[in-house]
């Protein structure tokens, strides 16, 4: 048995007999900032409180849940979101051909590549159902009149009737997340007084009752919706001759538009649209001397960067999985020095300098303190390499199944090692928001969570426990790197290499 193999096999026994852990770490860890209950979730799918015809179709007073045949033809607000959807496709299946030419790729098993089935989004017998509700209020810094977002999720499933009348439901590989603002300016509260950003933090982490929560933060009228961001596994392929077992993921934006009362197709957040710069000099240039400048490369550093929609591509492709080290599967491949054929955007040189420049100028960087670091951030700070970094396949957020009689174990844990390593940071913003202060926005590298969160994520996997990535000179492999000098393993663990990787590693148990 070979070393991968081994490990994998390690980790299906170690991770089968701690279910139940798991389970009540994420209560802990989720708590105030997201609801991510079965049973609760499956109330407010099944009493239509929640659901997406109820959302965006609140003057017909719509409570009942719509398939997706209905769906996509009755509310005219996502008329655009098929054809967008259609055109991906269309442009994937092209480049599949011209890569691969003697590989078949179509639905259904025949296939060499097997795409995902598009008449799954106009089926009576398929709908959305409420996988979990996330508070973003971390993300305050995008929009501060806003106070960050409230995240939706949903999660595409099929619902067929058995030969002896019972209804059976599966969850097919699509998200679709309806993204609210966590307030309206003009919004008031029983009392008539203006919402604050406090009181929807206040009532996040009072953890009362779903309605206090959820009706204090958003009502369904055009003000309060921003965007849908859909997810779908757009294919899967087995090992072959010409490539390694991989499932490619589909990310897509929409933008809320009041004035047509559409959502529009939009560019994703950081989404650097990499071909189009590598064949672009002015646009090289032009990014590596935006990115560059002191004041850019601290909020990058910080995770708080909004780069400019020139940069920036409508759409991505992720594939699953793509390693640690660098290749053409991450999304920022090709512009660092030593990648790729041709000219870099960004080289050595160019980093050294601008690290140079920003120590200068005061700047305390806290995570991007050499190549490496930059190399990684960039890969993390787009939509695409967020979801390659220790996600469930291609997504963060699947939600636990509360579909099934007896959901498989993976479908036990209703999100990624990222998303729960994350919660400590977004609690901790919750809490500023909460008692009238500035939060601290700024996020580690999606690999590992911030040190701050130490005390609650000491030992887990989420921080520096069995799976977690780990810094290889930190456990004698060569010289330190600044950017990861402190992801070193728990007790009882050791960092190896996962892959060829000289730098980052991941956390086993000691063997001789």
């Amino acid at each position: 048995m070979n070393r991968a193999l081994r490990i994998f096999v390690a980790a299906v026994v170690f991770f089968g007999g701690v279910v139940s852990l798991l389970a009540a770490e994420t209560a802990s860890l989720t708590r105030g900032t997201a609801i991510t209950d079965p049973d609760l979730l499956r109330k407010l799918d099944q009493h239509d409180a929640l659901t997406i015809s109820r959302l965006l179709w609140p003057e017909r007073n719509a409570k009942f849940p719509l398939t997706t045949d209905l769906m996509f033809s009755w509310l005219s607000q996502l008329k655009e979101i098929p054809p967008a959807i259609d055109a991906e496709f269309d442009r994937y299946v092209a480049r599949q051909k011209a890569v691969h030419p003697t590989e078949t790729i179509g639905v259904g098993e025949g296939f060499d590549v097997q795409l995902f089935d598009r008449a799954n989004l106009k089926s009576r017998d398929t709908r959305f159902v409420l996988a979990g509700i996330v508070n973003r209020m971390d993300r305050a810094y995008v929009a501060e009149d806003s106070c960050g977002e409230i995240r939706l999720i949903y999660r595409l499933a099929r619902f067929e009737t058995k030969p002896d009348g019972t209804r059976a439901a599966t969850r097919l590989p699509m998200t679709f997340n309806l993204v609210m603002k966590a307030r309206d300016a003009r919004q008031a509260d029983e009392s008539g007084k203006p919402v604050t950003c406090a009181e929807v933090a206040r009532r996040w982490l009072d953890n009362g009752d779903w309605q206090g929560l959820i009706g204090s933060s958003f009502y369904p009228y055009d003000a309060m919706l921003d965007r849908i961001e859909t997810n779908i596994q757009i294919s899967v392929a087995a090992k072959s001759a010409l490539h390694d077992f991989r499932s490619d993921y589909l990310l897509k934006v929409f933008k809320y538009d009041a004035t047509t009362k559409r959502f529009e197709e939009s560019t994703l957040e950081n989404q650097i649209d990499r071909d189009r710069i590598l064949a672009d000099h002015d646009l090289r240039r032009d990014l590596r001397d935006w990115l560059l400048a002191p004041d850019h490369l601290r909020d990058f550093d910080r995770g708080t960067v909004l780069i400019p929609e020139k940069f920036l591509a409508k759409a991505a492709v992720l594939p699953t999985p793509a390693g640690l080290d660098a290749s053409s599967l991450q999304p920022e491949f090709g512009m660092m020095q030593g990648e790729g054929k041709g000219e870099p955007v960004f080289t050595d040189n160019d980093l050294v300098g601008a690290l140079k420049q920003a120590a200068a100028r005061g700047i305390d960087l806290q995570n991007v303190r050499s190549v490496a670091g930059f190399q990684r951030r960039l890969n993390d700070v787009t939509c695409a390499g967020c979801h390659q970094t220790r996600g469930i396949g291609g997504f963060h957020f699947p939600g636990a199944d509360w579909l099934a009689d007896k959901p498989s174990n993976s479908a036990i844990v209703p999100a990624s090692p990222h998303f729960l390593g994350d919660q400590v940071r977004r609690r901790d913003i919750l809490t500023a928001f909460a008692a009238g202060k500035r939060p601290d926005f700024s996020r580690g590298f999606a690999s590992r969570p911030q040190t701050r969160g130490n005390s609650e994520l000491a030992g887990t996997e989420y921080q520096d426990g069995w799976g977690a990535h780990c810094s290889l000179e930190n456990a004698g492999s060569g010289t330190l790197d600044k950017s990861f000098t402190s992801w070193s393993c728990a007790k009882g663990l050791t960092c190896q290499a996962a892959a060829a990787s000289r730098r980052i590693g991941m956390c086993f148990i000691k063997t001789r």
